[in-house]
């Protein structure tokens, strides 16, 4: 399933893709019209409950009802009508992994270090479609970084790396935007990749039954249809459990949390002379078996 929140007629929702269309099922309407009982609210409160109600099997027998019925168009909506949001804001911030990309490290003469952690604000989080301002006043060096994300779907702190994967809920695609002229001022990271719209992500959270091979996963990022980045997910360095695994060592991963988990080279910062954004690029994203996240650099 893909999951994803969004907007319609200003009001704010979440649901699930319709099969072989581009559009999406309301669930929360859905919910409220086709289940008795309670029912969570929003993609975030989903997940925090999936401990105790199988959530995509709810969403599953509740749209075969909607199906059945002869009012199943006023429960969709066509892409073209809605507003991509991040599918997921998580509790805390979001948790990316640098330097997690041998060759990537290397086009920014970094080492391989064991582990490269720093966050992103929740504040920063954008969704498919949606603008990134140019942050002209602060930047002269805004850049791009298409990653792998992993949504986590449940508690756990000091997970043991053998369980790592029972923890994750599914992936979606992040792009990891960077002010490189601060963060070599700041000489830390989480200013530079914390701006307004600094952390686009989306357009859906494919649940991990849907990707089985997360760690061969080719990654394509586009500028201006421009090949950029061309990576594939069987280089990281850490794998997704071995991430899981440390970083759950030291802080507590909740329902929701996100963790990005690194890009491939091929960043504007690592080519002569450097390449960065501009107004009026157009950055493309693509991870298979999730999708294409598209944003666009504004004023």
């Amino acid at each position: 399933m893909k999951f994803l929140t969004f907007k319609i007629n200003d009001k704010v929702t979440y649901g699930v893709k319709v099969k072989r269309e581009d559009a999406a099922w309301d669930l929360v309407k859905v919910f409220a019209d086709f289940k008795e009982g309670d029912y969570p609210k929003t993609l975030l409160e989903a997940l925090q409950q999936n401990n105790t109600v199988d959530f995509q099997e709810l969403v599953r027998a509740t749209i075969e009802k909607v199906e059945a019925s002869d009012k199943k168009a006023e429960y969709k909506y066509d892409f073209t009508a809605i507003q991509f949001l991040p599918p997921v804001t998580p509790t805390n911030n979001v948790i990316a992994v640098g330097r997690n990309y041998a060759e990537h490290a290397s086009e920014l003469n970094n080492e391989v270090d064991k582990l490269y952690v720093f966050t992103k604000a929740p504040s920063s989080l954008i969704g498919d479609g949606n603008v990134i301002p140019s942050h002209s006043d602060v930047t002269n060096a805004l850049d791009y970084e298409g990653e792998l994300g992993v949504v986590i779907g449940k508690y756990g702190h000091k997970i043991p790396k053998a369980m790592a994967l029972d923890y994750v809920y599914g992936y979606t695609i992040i792009n990891d935007i960077t002010a490189r002229d601060l963060q070599k001022e700041h000489s830390q990271a989480f200013l530079s990749k914390s701006l307004i719209g600094g952390c686009p992500m989306g357009p859906y959270i494919v649940t991990k039954d849907e990707l089985p091979a997360p760690e061969h996963a080719n990654i394509v990022t586009k500028v201006n249809n421009e090949i950029r980045q061309d990576g594939n997910t069987k280089d990281m360095v850490l794998k997704i459990d071995d991430l899981i695994a440390e970083i759950s060592k030291y802080v507590a991963l909740h329902p929701g949390d996100v963790i990005a988990t690194g890009t491939p080279s091929g960043v504007g910062a690592g080519m002569n002379p450097p390449l960065y954004l501009k107004r009026g690029d157009e950055i493309k994203v693509t991870i298979d078996g999730i999708g294409t996240l598209m944003n666009t650099v504004g004023e």
